[in-house]
């Protein structure tokens, strides 16, 4: 098993959620973060003060796939992520050694396959 982590700009979670759907993703967790990388944040005026704006709003994808769907559910998120802009995001993979529903017990892909 594989988890995807992908971090991407808000505006783009629906648009990647959909193409998810499109290659059988069922189910993610969604999280709203902050960060920078090499964006380095922008300077905003508050009444009439400037100030550093350090970690931008961006929105974190976590989801838990086969093997062989790794790959197929990586591009979609790159495919549906992408502006062409500096700051559009980063997709992680990385294994899982095991997952258990905590419902049934079941344990490895049978846990993370919707049933």
């Amino acid at each position: 098993m594989k988890k995807i982590e992908a971090i991407i700009k808000p505006f783009k979670l629906e648009e990647v959620k959909e193409s998810l759907a499109e290659v059988g993703v069922q189910g993610m967790t969604v999280t709203e973060v902050k960060g920078f990388g090499r964006q380095k944040g922008h300077t905003e005026i508050y009444r009439g003060s400037e100030y550093t704006v350090d970690f931008l709003p961006k929105v974190k994808i976590e989801i838990v796939v086969d093997d062989a769907q790794a790959e197929n559910v990586a591009q979609a998120i790159v495919k549906s992520a992408n502006t062409g802009k500096i700051g559009d995001g980063k997709v992680f993979i990385s294994t899982i050694e095991e997952a258990i529903r905590i419902r049934t017990g079941e344990t490895g892909s049978s846990a993370v396959a919707v049933n």
